[in-house]
């Protein structure tokens, strides 16, 4: 059994897998990938993963991409301790969280994370050095959204409906929480694991005052922040850089948040 993961220290997406892989004690290879140089668009890089991102999992050779299906893979090869719950509903519950973290939720970070702080990364280059990079973004959605949230930060189209994208999503976990001690139901499951990364994010972002009044949201947090495998496959993995940028921009980020929530 050989695991290599090809990762980056602050990737949502490689935090999630790195974090199952610690609740199912696995040792693995890392191979770091520096996202703003560009890595992950190197053709050996692309052979492996053609969507340019991370993070990519090689197991005895086989490359696994897309970060929720290695989490059920992950399951599937090494079924101890059980990271899906035991009846088919719970398995389906579990399944809707990880299909909306997909199909919105994740582009909604993504634009947050960018209008708030990683625009600044951007802004260092040189204009022509920003156009060759967004030109390499095959997808051309996620092309136009990298350079709004770059050029315009928080005033860009898109950021307020991320924003309220993040607060229905408070909303839904917390009604879903009011009935049971997880997302899934009575068993914490790869729903808490494929979000705990986000709920990190929320909170160096300053977005975590959309949860200040939700105790049930907190103490589920609290929860997951406390496990082992969140500290060593998340935590410990916090880039201090990038922790720095996020500190800076936190207050302003809250501020135009709370003036969201106002709004409506």
């Amino acid at each position: 059994m050989a695991l290599t993961l090809y990762h980056n220290d602050m990737s949502v997406c490689a935090a999630k897998v790195r974090m199952a892989l610690a609740e199912k004690g696995l040792e693995w290879e890392g191979i770091h990938l520096n996202l703003r140089a560009g890595d992950t668009q190197k053709p050996d890089y692309v052979k492996l993963n053609p969507g340019m991102v991370v993070p990519t999992l090689v197991h005895d050779g086989v490359p696994i991409i897309e970060s929720n299906v290695i989490l059920e893979y992950l399951d599937d090869c090494f079924p101890a301790p059980p990271l899906r719950p035991a009846s088919p509903r719970g398995k389906a519950q579990m399944r809707l969280w990880l299909k909306q973290l997909d199909e919105t939720v994740h582009p909604a970070t993504g634009t947050v994370s960018s209008c708030i702080a990683f625009r600044f990364q951007q802004l260092q280059r040189k204009p022509e050095e920003f156009a060759a990079y967004l030109a390499k973004i095959p997808d051309p959605a996620r092309r136009e959204r990298t350079k709004q949230s770059v050029e315009l930060g928080m005033d860009a189209p898109l950021f307020a409906p991320a924003v309220r994208r993040f607060l229905k999503l408070t909303a839904d976990m917390d009604r879903a929480l009011a009935d049971a001690p997880w997302l899934a139901g009575t068993e914490f499951s790869l729903a808490e694991i494929a979000y705990a990364s986000y709920m990190a994010r929320l909170m160096h972002l300053g977005l975590d005052v959309m949860i200040e009044e939700r105790p049930r949201m907190l103490d589920w947090r609290s929860r997951i922040f406390a496990r082992p495998s969140y500290k060593s496959g998340i935590e410990k993995w916090f880039n201090p850089s990038y922790l720095e940028i996020f500190a800076r921009e936190r207050d302003a980020a809250r501020e135009r948040v709370r003036r969201i929530m106002r709004e409506g």
